[in-house]
């Protein structure tokens, strides 16, 4: 049997540990977010005629989820871009590119790229490593993302996170060689603004 002196240490030494085993952070579930569709939109840079002038435009319609970790250092992100949402700002060009020509958004009406988030520094990411599926053909693609921010949405009250992305790819490895024979250049240059909001329910992102 224990004496009273020893079963007094045990219990003292139980509640030090209880006391410690309290104060530990609890780990951490990943936090969920939706993309915001009026606040992201996908644009992008595209030569005319080898470097007569560089055309611009965006796409209007993007939705999708994000996962973030932040004290894991780990995320995914899944998103889905509406190519009949197209705009160059030129309604007849807009159509031309809608077409059977480039994008044929009648048999692929949908761009999607999904990503691992990486490259964590203080909680941020700073590159998404992932493949884009457009055009029927899926390639690996990696965003890097310039700026990345996650604050208390004044309205909501709920976090929201935000990004800028940056990214370039080949657009006749996709099959969209339009122009080739008139000596467009085919690179493509993606600038991506995206905000997605914390999902109701879903743990904040604490930390970062």
């Amino acid at each position: 049997m224990f004496s009273s002196r020893q079963t007094l240490r045990r219990t003292r030494c139980g509640f030090a540990l209880a006391l410690l085993f309290a104060a530990l952070p609890a780990a951490a579930a990943p936090t969920k977010y939706d993309i915001d569709p009026n606040h992201t939109y996908p644009s992008f840079e595209a030569d005319h005629f080898n470097g007569l002038s560089v055309w611009r435009g965006k796409f209007d319609h993007s939705r999708g989820e994000v996962t973030l970790d932040k004290h894991a250092g780990t995320g995914q992100v899944d998103i889905t871009v509406d190519l009949s949402s197209v705009d160059f700002g030129q309604e007849a060009l807009n159509k031309e590119i809608r077409g059977d020509k480039f994008f044929d958004v009648a048999k692929y009406p949908q761009a999607h790229y999904t990503g691992t988030l990486a490259g964590f520094v203080d909680g941020a990411p700073t590159r998404v490593d992932g493949q884009l599926s457009l055009h029927g053909v899926t390639r690996p693609l990696t965003l890097k993302i310039l700026s990345f921010k996650c604050v208390q949405h004044p309205m909501y009250k709920r976090e929201v996170c935000g990004a800028d992305a940056l990214a370039s790819f080949q657009r006749d490895a996709f099959g969209l060689d339009m122009g080739k024979d008139y000596g467009f250049r085919m690179e493509v240059t993606l600038r991506i603004q995206v905000e997605a909001l914390q999902q109701t329910g879903s743990p904040a992102a604490t930390g970062g």
